[in-house]
């Protein structure tokens, strides 16, 4: 019988988790701080943000949002992510995407100081991730790293499975792939060009879906007993969410599958705080 994966549940137990890090840091005079800057009026940006930054200090983080209008020039926020950069009660920075197309995101995402960079997509820690560097603390993408952490708490072995991961952007597919392949699992990535998808999700012993496109997996491409992690979250006509997968079609094929809403959407917020408090502690060693 296939077992629905508690995102919510798992991120609160998270949450508390590092709300007695971020207690634990202040009694030694470190108050973990975070800071988002977010450029134009996009709603969903807007609410992303908004909930990120109550977070932070629901958990008792000093939260800093650094909005700017549409019109911002590249060098106006360069100064402030320099800005940031300086300043020693900052200790992650994140840019929120999208940016309107006048701005360079790459340019920004790497002007952040490595050591700083919550998002993970510096290449300096891009880097040592594809290295699995064992002797460096260096933060990964959020998502990415709460699709790991919801594998090991309900014990999902990867070392020698097969692993298919559809999509490969820097925010999930890529720095997913990595991780995967740190814990010795045959990863294999498929994207719009790949010729057979249908042929490697059927073979898969683990599917993890990052493609935004609502429903797209049905249950005849999941290999009976298969985990299905689904990344995607996309709005409908009618204003629902869903995921990229068929959550009604594949949840009785799958051993273990994630809802949409309700799955990995809370992992990701939550080890986005938690990778705060990682950057604070390691700001200190």
């Amino acid at each position: 019988m296939v077992e629905l994966i508690d995102g919510k549940k798992l991120a609160r137990e998270l949450n508390e988790k590092t709300a007695a890090r971020v207690t634990a840091l202040k009694e030694r005079g470190i108050t973990p701080g975070i800071a988002v800057i977010l450029v134009g009026d996009d709603p969903a940006s807007a609410i992303y943000t908004r909930n990120k930054h109550r977070k932070a200090e629901k958990l008792g983080m000093k939260s800093v949002l650094k909005t700017f209008a549409e019109d911002v020039s590249q060098e106006e926020v360069m100064a402030c992510v320099q800005d940031l950069n300086q300043d020693p009660s900052i200790h992650a920075i994140l840019i929120q995407s999208p940016l309107p197309s006048h701005l360079d995101e790459k340019v920004l995402d790497n002007a952040i100081n490595p050591q700083k960079d919550v998002d993970g997509f510096h290449p300096f820690n891009v880097g040592r991730l594809y290295n699995n560097d064992p002797d460096k603390c260096y933060p990964v993408s959020c998502t990415p790293r709460g699709v790991m952490t919801m594998l090991d708490h309900y014990n999902v072995k990867l070392g020698g499975r097969d692993v298919v991961v559809m999509g490969r952007s820097i925010l999930v597919g890529k720095p997913m792939q990595s991780l995967l392949q740190n814990r010795n699992a045959t990863v294999t990535m498929i994207s719009r060009h790949t010729k057979d998808k249908a042929f490697y999700m059927r073979h898969a012993d683990v599917l993890i879906v990052a493609i935004g496109q609502p429903r797209f997996v049905k249950a005849q491409d999941v290999k009976e007993g298969a985990v299905v992690i689904d990344v995607g979250i996309n709005r409908l006509e009618d204003g629902s969410l869903c995921g990229d997968v068929d959550f009604e079609d594949v949840k009785d094929k799958a051993s273990l599958i994630t809802p949409v809403p309700g799955g990995v959407g809370p992992m990701t917020i939550a080890s986005l705080m938690a990778q705060t408090v990682d950057l604070a502690e390691w700001s200190e060693e």
